[in-house]
This record gives structure tokens, sequence and C-alpha cells, in this order.
């Protein structure tokens, strides 16, 4: 095998042109390393079990008597938004696991192979479905124990959850840049919470009805993505029109990752 030295650190040339095809196979192939790191340490889906729980009990019983009357009324139009919430939430943990990764050394390792240059940060998104699937079953099941009931047919509550997982895959790619780009797995966090938080609170997630919100408040959750996320869900999920949230939660989704993925591939380079 041809190699390149950087420093005292071997790195593989790869093939002059890898397939789109090879390129998934290795990322998949990635992605199951994370599973199974998971299956191994299952202590690290702890706070992926718990936060769902905790914010549905939270906002249900402090908001539900104030917002709708009463916490079964409200528990019908909270946990179509907690998909959207908990969409957002989930991709935290990506990030500070792949700068643990990177501070291990794990990734000096991939480089070594003759693999896709993406492939390690496309089988990190991939691997992190577990999460994504954990949370929305923990919340769902929760949530039906509490007495929500879905008012649609089974497509179209099928639609809602592939509609989340398709912008949690995008909002992933934003999880990775935080993750290549923060000086430590401590600081990923704090990084995180810093656009996780206006997005996700300053939405329609916890109210359907933003008309009682500030004016300027208003715009915000007019063009917020995570809104139309948590409209489209809930049109899906308990009934409703449906409008252009979808078309925009996509657009929002296709243009995330247009602009996150060229980064995060170029920091890649440059800090693993």
């Amino acid at each position: 095998m041809n190699a390149m030295t950087v420093g005292t650190r071997p790195i593989a040339e790869p093939p002059a042109r890898i397939s789109p095809r090879r390129t998934l196979r290795h990322g998949l192939t990635l992605a199951w390393r994370n599973i199974a790191q998971l299956r191994h340490s299952p202590e690290k889906l702890l706070d992926t079990t718990l936060i769902p729980i905790v914010f549905l009990l939270l906002f249900l019983y402090v908001f539900g008597g104030a917002v709708a009357g009463s916490t079964h009324d409200y528990l019908q139009q909270l946990l179509p938004g907690l998909v959207a919430q908990m969409t957002m939430f989930a991709t935290m943990g990506l990030g500070t696991a792949l700068n643990e990764d990177i501070h291990k050394g794990v990734f000096d390792r991939f480089r070594s192979l003759p693999i896709a240059r993406s492939a390690p940060l496309l089988g990190t998104v991939l691997g992190d479905t577990v999460r994504f699937i954990i949370v929305m079953t923990v919340l769902v099941t929760f949530g039906s124990l509490l007495g929500f009931r879905f008012h649609t047919d089974p497509l179209s509550v099928l639609a809602a959850f592939a509609l989340a997982y398709v912008f949690y895959l995008a909002v992933c790619w934003i999880s990775v840049l935080v993750g290549l780009v923060a000086p430590s797995p401590d600081t990923v966090q704090g990084f995180s919470f810093l656009w996780v938080m206006p997005l996700t609170f300053g939405s329609s997630v916890l109210v359907s009805d933003t008309s009682t919100m500030p004016g300027w408040l208003q715009k915000w959750t007019d063009i917020n993505p995570v809104t139309h996320l948590a409209d489209a869900v809930r049109a899906l999920t308990i009934g409703g029109s449906v409008g252009n949230h979808v078309w925009y939660t996509l657009a929002w989704a296709a243009g995330i990752v247009l602009v996150t993925f060229p980064l995060a591939m170029r920091m890649y380079a440059r800090r693993a």
C-alpha cells in the first residue's frame, strides 16, 4: 500500500476515484461501528432516554392548564411539538462523541485506511440514527401512557416521523461541524446549546398558536425551521392543514446540508 507521511503519521493514499456506492458502503460500515459502541456502552444513551420523559412531564404539567385548559388537551398539541424539539436535542450528543473520537486518535486511524474521505463523517451521522429512534420511541410510548392518541391514518403518522428523521439527518451536520470546531468535548455541549435553544424555544413547539407572541418573536417563528417541522408533524399526526410546512422543512434540510457538509469536510481535513 502506498502511503504518504505527514509528520510521523502515515496516511494511506486512497484510490483516485471512489464511487458513491463504495462511499456509502464505507459509511455504513463505520456507522455499524458507532452502533456497536452504543451496544457496549448503553450509559451513553441515558440522557437520550430521560430527556424526552422529563420535558414531557415538565411542560405538560406546568403549562397544560394555562395554555389549553387541561393537561389532556394540551398533550395532544404538545407531543407533536416535542417531536420537533427532540429532533434537535438528539443531535447534540453526536458532536460530543465525534470530538472525543478525534481527541482519542480514532479519526487518525480512519485516515490511514483506503476509504472515502467523507466515510468517517457519514458513518458518524448514519450511526446516530439509533439515538433518533430511541428518543422518538420513548417520547411516543410515554406520551401514549399519559393519554396521547394519533388522530390520522398510519401513513400520515409515518410521514411525520420520516420528515422529522430527514430534518434530523440534516441538523446532524451542524452538530458534526460543532464537534470539529470545538477545542474539547467539554465545550461541545455549550456551543450546541447556543444554537439549539433559540431554535427550539423560539418556535411553535410548546404552543401551536403563536399570535400572542410579540411581533418580533412572531417574525422569528415564521422563518424558524423548527416551527415548520412542529406544525407539519402536528398536522400529520393529529389532523389539520399541512400547508407548505412540509416543503419549507425539506427546503431548510437541503439548505443546511448544502452549507454545513462542505464546511464539515474542510474542517475535518484540517482537524482530524
